[in-house]
């Protein structure tokens, strides 16, 4: 009964996991309603569960499904992994652009006060 209970936590968490990197792999990068903070925060509570209930377990105990269900879950996390590197490569490039016209706009040919400071005590 204990092996049975296991094997459908398993099932469970794996099934959960698959759904959120699914969900994830479709929405990052074309919904900007997406969250990304929450949707790795279930990403990485699954993983937990996971290495909870993997700890104890012999993998030749392991299901053969179970086994399928991981390999395709490794491949969907290797998309995964590459679809938020892009993401955050993209933000990186946003904020460079922001903070580039933020300091163009500061040096735009007129004095800051720092600068005006200056010019009045000299």
């Amino acid at each position: 009964m204990e092996m049975m209970s296991q094997d459908y936590r398993i099932k469970s968490v794996l099934g959960r996991l698959e759904m959120i990197i699914d969900n994830e792999n479709n929405r990052i990068g074309s919904d900007p309603e997406f969250d990304l903070k929450v949707s790795n925060a279930h990403k990485s509570r699954c993983l937990y569960e996971l290495s909870m209930l993997f700890r104890d377990t012999d993998p030749a105990d392991l299901a053969a499904h179970h086994v399928v269900q991981l390999h395709d879950l490794k491949k969907k996390l290797v998309l995964n992994a590459r679809r938020v590197e892009a993401h955050l490569e993209a933000v990186r490039a946003v904020a460079e652009i922001l903070k580039n016209a933020v300091q163009n706009a500061d040096t735009d040919g007129t004095y800051s006060q720092e600068q005006f400071r200056v010019r009045e005590a000299g």
